[in-house]
């Protein structure tokens, strides 16, 4: 037999499709593990399973219901023996409820008493899900998987709509990058792509309340400025919410102080 080069190794707990560990895992009827928040996106684009590429209806998925010790670890709930990579693991279609295959083997096939050994639901030999068998490897060789062959994404709106942001691609950057990009910018603010990785300060809402008699001066600022988007309407500036809030105080205030001695009730003389 010619050596598998390409094999590449999925974990047991992690989603077949985003290729990572799983938060809410379903499986197929054939016992192929997604996070549904990954496959439910995939189904509703392309209808099929991203692994196999055959057709798959979100309706057939079995919700799974992994148990975990103290630990956090996942492990069968009547062995308490944790899973790992080489554990023989399945689960019961009507429940969901996830095994160690040598207790199923044991304590509901050979004695033919086909009954959930945590809820006591009746079931048949066909409800034995199998999720992984240290034997059959190959189910989890991720460059066998259908969409990772091809290539194929769901792509998500929202991250393709940040990645239009230069600042997106930054996001990962140490505090002495940060710091070195900002002297940049200070030192070349006419370079249109440092500046776009500088996110402009959000425009605060101004109202009859907290306008301001003066405006923003952004309109004499983009005349001076290469580095500031045009601007050529005057808008008047906002004035704090610290300053506005207290020339429509008139009442006095008071505060309970809580100490270890005891309470103390204050008056605060807010109208002066």
């Amino acid at each position: 037999d010619l050596p598998r080069t390409n094999f590449r190794r999925l974990s047991f707990d992690h989603c077949s499709l985003s290729l990572q560990p799983f938060e809410y895992p379903v499986c197929t009827p054939d016992g192929t593990v997604f996070d549904i928040l990954s496959i439910v996106p995939w189904i509703k684009k392309y209808g099929t399973n991203p692994i196999t590429g055959e057709k798959l209806d979100a309706k057939s998925l079995i919700k799974l219901n992994f148990a975990k010790n103290s630990e956090g670890k996942y492990h069968c709930p009547v062995l308490f023996t944790v899973f790992t990579n080489n554990s023989h693991i399945v689960a019961i279609k009507t429940t969901g409820n996830v095994f160690a295959y040598e207790v199923v083997e044991q304590l509901n096939i050979k004695p033919k008493s086909y009954k959930d050994l945590l809820t006591d639901e009746p079931f048949t030999r066909q409800d034995i899900v199998t999720l992984q068998d240290p034997t059959n490897l190959d189910k989890f060789n991720v460059s066998n998987f259908f969409h990772v062959k091809n290539n194929i994404k769901v792509i998500d709106p929202d991250e393709e709509k940040a990645k239009l942001d230069p600042s997106y691609y930054l996001k990962n950057t140490n505090t002495e990058t940060r710091e070195t990009l900002l002297e940049l910018y200070k030192e070349f603010k006419g370079d249109d792509i440092l500046a776009a990785t500088m996110k402009a300060p959000e425009k605060k809402k101004v109202d009859k309340l907290n306008a301001a008699h003066y405006s923003t001066g952004a309109v004499s600022a983009s005349f001076t400025s290469t580095a500031m988007v045009p601007e050529t309407t005057h808008e008047a500036a906002a004035i704090e919410e610290d300053v506005v809030r207290y020339q429509y105080v008139k009442k006095k205030g008071y505060v309970r102080l809580h100490t270890n001695k005891g309470d103390l009730n204050l008056e605060l003389h807010c109208d002066m």
